[in-house]
């Protein structure tokens, strides 16, 4: 299991909101939220960040999409939401244990950043 908070949050060694779990994934309200309503998926497996994904965790990240559809759909974004995967330093990631922002309850700005 990975070392970052992610990992002890998965192994309960952090309290969060667990909003969902399986045997695969876990999300949780973020702490720091940047909408009115913020959740993490996290897969239970440590992958660091969507670059270091394999081809075979293709069924574990289709698995991450359609958990975050389902955690957004419980939270009543009816009006849509946003999905974001950050990568590398340059690309926002603070935590190196892929996550999967599910973001709403707000319009949402383009371009992001």
């Amino acid at each position: 299991m990975s070392d970052t908070v992610f990992g002890k949050i998965i192994r309960r060694e952090i309290p969060a909101q667990i909003v969902y779990e399986d045997d695969r994934a876990l999300a949780f309200k973020d702490i720091a939220p940047q909408a009115p309503v913020h959740i993490l998926v996290v897969p239970k497996e440590p992958i660091s960040g969507i670059s270091q994904a394999k081809p075979e965790h293709e069924a574990l990240l289709g698995h991450l999409l359609l958990t975050a559809q389902r955690v957004a759909a419980e939270a009543g974004l009816s009006k849509g939401y946003r999905l974001v995967i950050n990568e590398g330093e340059d690309g926002g990631q603070t935590v190196f244990h892929l996550h999967i922002h599910v973001l709403g309850g707000r319009g949402m700005g383009w371009p992001p950043g």
